[in-house]
């Protein structure tokens, strides 16, 4: 990431563009789908996944999310709800990034209220399903080779998941423009009009929006590191300035209102940290809860936003330069912030456990 991306991501983060040759070389590294151990994944314990994703954003934000879409969810709904012949189709396809994942889910005008309001339908048709409907915010949905899409039955009311090769007859991707985070990610608005899905394409384990939970509550550990990765190369970024930056003939970094905001950026760091690492613990020993997974998300993003704030502050009018690299971060966590379940949607299942009261309508 250092070698590769560093030097040539501002840039494509300014174009809009994603960086595919440059991060090629992820593949070669056998860290694709770390934190499974099944038809031929590293099987790496859920810590070393969490530092791997947390690592990946430290340098970039965009190629962690990349990275955590085809690694985490794509994959990962193969893993979780995918039958045996699924798995051993698709698994060495996408750890071998012979195909490129995406992860359908969030829909135009539905947004956290997927689990009731799902209007992407999946209509049975012989051997075959029919998929209509829309979908946004699709990471690698411009470039994707198989997209897991989410679609309700509308047979039994149920949701149920797809493996979606393109480019498919009736099918389109439009990539989003104007967006001010996560700019190098290629986020696609997906329609579906009639297009065509067979029986063997549709994940087996996967009959309700429980099973899609299932995915989310691990992937959500994985946006905590994300965003711990996110705080750390900000605050990376704001040191080394704050050391080479003089003001009335001294550095900043002696000062004792810059030696304060480092103090708080690295504690939030630490202490997001520290909660990514219980949830891993958690997850390893399967012992992780809904609730749990949606606290880490909750905590991590809402720290990372106070600690890219303090590193922008850090390096004054200069912080909102491209160049210095903070910038980047800043508004790139405020999509880390949003997406797989907002704060106070995550707020609310921690609630929820709490109290035994659903507040969410």
């Amino acid at each position: 990431m250092e070698r590769e991306v560093a030097p040539i991501i501002n840039d494509f983060w300014g174009r809009a563009e994603f960086p595919r040759k440059a991060v090629w070389g992820l593949r070669d590294l056998g860290i694709t789908g770390s934190q499974f151990d099944e038809h031929g994944c590293p099987g790496m314990s859920n810590l070393a996944s969490g530092l791997i994703s947390m690592e990946i954003s430290r340098v970039d934000p965009s190629v962690g999310t990349f990275f955590g879409v085809h690694s985490g969810l794509a994959l990962g709904s193969i893993v979780l709800c995918g039958d045996e012949e699924q798995k051993a189709e698709w698994i060495p396809k996408l750890l071998s990034w012979d195909k490129i994942g995406a992860f359908g889910l969030t829909e135009i005008e539905t947004g956290s209220g997927v689990a009731l309001g799902l209007q992407t339908t999946a209509t049975r048709d012989g051997d075959s399903w029919l998929l209509n409907g829309n979908k946004k915010w699709i990471g690698n949905g411009t470039f994707a080779d198989v997209i897991v899409v989410w679609a309700r039955d509308v047979e039994d009311d149920q949701v149920k998941g797809f493996l979606l090769e393109t480019p498919a007859e009736g099918f389109t991707a439009e990539k989003i423009e104007g967006k001010v985070a996560l700019r190098a990610v290629e986020n696609a608005v997906l329609r579906f009009d009639n297009v065509r899905v067979p029986e063997t394409h549709r994940l087996q384990r996967a009959n309700s929006f429980r099973d899609t939970a299932k995915v989310l509550r691990l992937t959500r550990g994985g946006v905590a590191w994300n965003s711990v990765g996110c705080a750390m190369g900000a605050y990376e970024a704001a040191r080394a300035y704050a050391i080479r930056r003089e003001q009335f003939g001294r550095p900043i970094a002696s000062f004792q209102l810059i030696q304060d905001l480092l103090a708080r950026m690295l504690a939030g760091i630490t202490a997001s940290q520290c909660v990514a690492s219980r949830l891993s613990a958690l997850q390893e020993n399967g012992k992780v809860s809904e609730q749990q997974a949606a606290m880490a998300k909750m905590y991590c993003t809402t720290r990372t936003r106070e600690v890219v704030q303090w590193a922008r502050e850090v390096m004054g009018g200069n912080g909102i330069l491209l160049e210095n690299d903070v910038a980047r971060f800043f508004v790139d966590s405020e999509a880390l912030y949003s997406y797989e379940g907002t704060r106070e949607v995550n707020s609310l299942i921690v609630g929820r456990a709490i109290t035994g009261y659903g507040a969410f309508v």
